[in-house]
């Protein structure tokens, strides 16, 4: 099954992530399990320069869902270019949707995928409102 990303995605945020030696599977490409770590690194990344990263003693994100369509191989080496987008936020939910694609060739996407991530008050146990900086960094 493919999920396909929306239309009207906001970019807010780029890096570049190496390919290690180690990323590989015995067939020589990144493992498919690594392109749910990329979309991790991109994501905390993210996450931290927006001093929203989840905290044990208070709240934070907590990914309720995730999904990756898988379009053509990345190799070694190499760095991939990783792009993370994000929709209109809920009022407790950030819908956030990622692309990798090789640096050689930035513009064709290797995988692109998603990320349902709720805001979380971890002492309570319990969902709570999107924090007011993070919201404004979605518009």
């Amino acid at each position: 099954m493919r999920f396909d990303l929306p239309e009207g995605l906001r970019l807010v945020h780029e890096m570049r992530i190496p390919v290690r030696w180690g990323d590989l599977d015995a067939m020589g490409h990144v493992n498919n399990t690594l392109y749910f770590r990329y979309f991790e690194i991109l994501r905390v990344d993210w996450l931290g320069r927006l001093d929203a990263r989840p905290d044990r003693a208070g709240v934070g994100p907590v990914m309720a869902n995730g999904f990756c369509n898988f379009i053509r191989q990345i190799g070694f080496p190499g760095d991939v270019v990783a792009r993370h987008y994000v929709a209109a936020p809920g009022g407790k939910s950030l819908d956030t949707y990622f692309t990798l694609a090789a640096a050689d060739a930035p513009e064709a996407v290797a995988a692109n995928g998603g990320a349902t991530l709720v805001w979380f008050d971890f002492p309570g146990k319990k969902t709570v409102a999107l924090p007011g900086h993070v919201r404004r960094a979605c518009s």
